[in-house]
């Protein structure tokens, strides 16, 4: 009997051990699911966080790409206008020299008593001005007694002054200067007072 009682007893130990066994299996096998769909969650995260860091380079990349086009556009834009510009500056500072000529020519035609000859010349030299000031030719306006600026003009020499009003100021105009449209494609020749 006592081995009965024995074995009954050993027999239910094993049973409450094979039930407490069978328990932590279980809380073990839910623990590493829980774990392994973490894991598997985490795994599907990160896979949708690179995809989402993937699309937000491309997005930056495109922005990039499109900013820089759009700079591109406004400066060949810019580039054109100035070309379109500035096409003619070539011919035209070929023509000051021919510009100056016709004014001396001008100065001494009008020191003569001729009137006829005068006219005509006038009117030959104020078509040749219209023409290139339509072309976009401008003088550059310099007068005696105008504060001397480096940026405008070029001196060409320095005299005593004559008046103290004048140091340092422009008292003669050799040449004169001329810009076309913002950009002076040639400065004018200036004496300055000392």
């Amino acid at each position: 009997m006592m081995f009965k009682k024995i074995f009954k007893n050993m027999s239910q130990e094993n049973s409450e051990n094979a039930e407490k066994d069978l328990t932590q299996e279980n809380v073990i096998n839910e623990s590493e699911e829980t774990v392994n769909e973490g894991i598997a969650s985490a795994e599907e995260l990160t896979e949708e966080e690179k995809l989402k860091e993937e699309l937000a380079k491309e997005k930056d990349k495109f922005l990039r790409l499109f900013a820089e086009f759009e700079n591109y556009k406004k400066r060949t834009s810019k580039e054109r206008i100035d070309l379109f510009k500035t096409a003619n500056q070539e011919v035209l500072q070929a023509m000051l020299p021919v510009l100056d000529d016709f004014d001396r020519a001008m100065a001494q035609i009008s020191k003569t008593e001729d009137e006829v000859m005068l006219k005509g010349v006038e009117l030959i030299h104020n078509k040749l001005k219209d023409t290139l000031v339509s072309k976009g030719l401008e003088l550059v306006d310099i007068k005696i007694g105008d504060d001397f600026n480096a940026d405008y003009a070029e001196a060409i020499t320095q005299i005593p002054a004559p008046s103290e009003e004048l140091k340092g100021k422009v008292v003669d105009v050799v040449e004169k200067g001329y810009k076309l449209g913002e950009k002076i494609i040639r400065f004018p020749k200036v004496v300055i007072g000392n």
